[in-house]
């Protein structure tokens, strides 16, 4: 029987690990303060890293740096008043992405990533028309039992270090992409996960603005 990593699709795909910090105002959705992102492939069973971006992101004056958002991120608002907006921190992002190249973004609970980008989608609209892979349900389904399954209980299971700046983007990129190849060498032995196909309908997330939009509710 083939392994998921023979197969052509795998094969075929970029996965983009990808991690925000964030700032929540009340009344909005989360504003990002930092964004950074991981590229992998698997063109011939060896897995490549073929690039990675990270940048800072100034918040709109609605959505300031709290001292809550400095505790847990090490940002502070001084820090961020010359970073670039989101327009031109998500745009460059965006442009590094190829066209034709078939994508899937990864990332540790990826409808909070998901959410980011969707509400982000004028600056990026390549990346809100890429679909994800969660590491969260992957997880579950290789190795069910755990007492949870946030980033830490990953990282602690698969013997990961704890980077020291756990919290920001570009380490939490590195771990994640640590514990996603730990998950996809687990799934080469599973009988369910023999393909592409497969992996996304066990970890899959579409993309919001990929969604159908269900018409006709309310037609006279």
């Amino acid at each position: 029987m083939s392994s998921l990593t023979e197969d052509p699709a795998f094969r075929a795909t970029t996965f983009v690990v990808i991690d925000f910090e964030t700032t929540t105002p009340t009344g909005y959705p989360a504003q990002p303060i930092e964004v950074a992102a991981l590229a992998l492939r698997c063109a011939d069973g060896t897995w490549q890293e073929t690039g990675r971006s990270a940048s800072l992101i100034r918040p709109p004056s609605f959505a300031p740096v709290t001292p809550a958002d400095t505790a847990q991120t090490g940002l502070t608002a001084e820090q961020l008043q010359q970073a670039p907006t989101p327009d031109r921190a998500l745009g460059a992002l965006d442009r590094r992405l190829t066209a034709g190249t078939p994508y899937l973004l990864v990332a540790q609970h990826a409808a909070t990533e998901a959410g980011i980008i969707h509400h982000q989608a004028e600056h990026c609209p390549t990346l809100a028309r890429t679909d994800f892979l969660d590491t969260i349900p992957l997880a579950k389904h290789l190795i069910p039992g755990l007492a949870n399954y946030k980033l830490d209980t990953l990282l602690a299971h698969f013997g990961i270090p704890q980077p020291a700046d756990r919290h920001r983007a570009p380490a939490d990129v590195d771990v994640t992409a640590k514990v996603f190849l730990h998950l996809i060498s687990a799934a080469e032995n599973d009988p369910q996960l023999v393909d592409l196909a497969a992996l996304v309908r066990t970890a899959g997330r579409m993309a919001k603005t990929n969604r159908p939009i269900q018409a006709g509710l309310f037609d006279a």
